[in-house]
């Protein structure tokens, strides 16, 4: 059975040295998704079944596909009876969409942001540097993850979920997605930001679960994100990217400490 994200299942518990009666547990859900544009598949990823216009969506705008909602005409839900695992995004104006042009058209794992990009060149897709010169407190950020922690849901059930925050400068939640994917939760929450017309994102603060990759720096890029901080860590890349696109990228968030590895400008200590 499916609740917020997750699925109850069978499972015998080995504690004490001693296995326990079959009992229910929490897993987090997982199910491919089929993303279609104009009629045409474009990607299957594998992702948290919730808010699956918004990681559509979301998906559009870091694959540099669209910019704002009203280039969306209509995104419906389609699929076989009893399915829902189908998303079909209808263009205001699909004379410049050719599908033969994608560079992700197959498979996309929960753990892969940029699986099957045929190119160095198009994983680094071209979006304008940050032009955003916002600040936040050094204390407002230290308070950061345990506010997203007390919103996690789905992970307080499962153990297995990724997740993403918006926070406003004062540290107040905007937005939390969660999801087996840590740049489907991204996506997911871009693609709400979308749709909401907020984009771009300016004096904004994305909070990560995870380590911080070179797509999750991209994806925060598209949206317009300063500032992108981490709980775990940073790649090389990542760092790279952040610099060369002027984005404040934190990493190591906890408890009294972080490692500000680009953009330390942005945070007044």
């Amino acid at each position: 059975m499916k609740k917020k994200g997750s699925c109850l299942e069978s499972i015998v518990r080995y504690a004490a040295g001693q296995p326990r009666v079959e009992q229910p547990d929490h897993v987090a859900a997982e199910e491919p998704l089929e993303i279609r544009i104009e009629g045409h598949s474009v990607a299957v990823v594998m992702r948290t079944p919730g808010h699956d216009r918004e990681l559509a969506a979301g998906f559009l705008v870091t694959e540099n596909l669209i910019r704002a909602a009203g280039d969306i005409f209509e995104i419906t839900v389609c699929g076989t009876k009893g399915e829902d695992n189908v998303i079909n995004i209808v263009l205001r104006d699909p004379t410049g969409f050719d599908p033969a042009q994608l560079t992700r058209h197959v498979f996309s794992s929960s753990s892969c942001g940029v699986c099957s990009k045929v190119t160095i060149e198009a994983v680094r897709q071209s979006f304008p540097a940050v032009d955003d010169e916002c600040c936040i407190a050094a204390e407002t950020l230290l308070q950061l993850p345990a506010r997203l922690r007390e919103k996690q849901e789905a992970f307080a059930q499962t153990g297995g979920l990724h997740a993403c925050a918006l926070f406003d400068l004062n540290g107040n939640v905007q937005t939390v997605r969660e999801d087996v994917g840590r740049h489907n939760a991204l996506d997911k929450l871009i693609g709400h930001a979308l749709l909401e017309q907020r984009l771009p994102l300016r004096a904004q603060v994305v909070l990560l679960s995870g380590r911080v990759s070179f797509e999750m720096m991209q994806k925060a890029l598209a949206a317009g994100i300063p500032i992108v901080a981490a709980i775990s860590a940073p790649t090389s890349l990542a760092v790279e990217f952040a610099r060369a696109s002027k984005q404040t990228l934190i990493g190591f968030l906890r408890g009294e400490t972080m490692n500000i590895y680009a953009g330390a400008e942005r945070v007044a200590f």
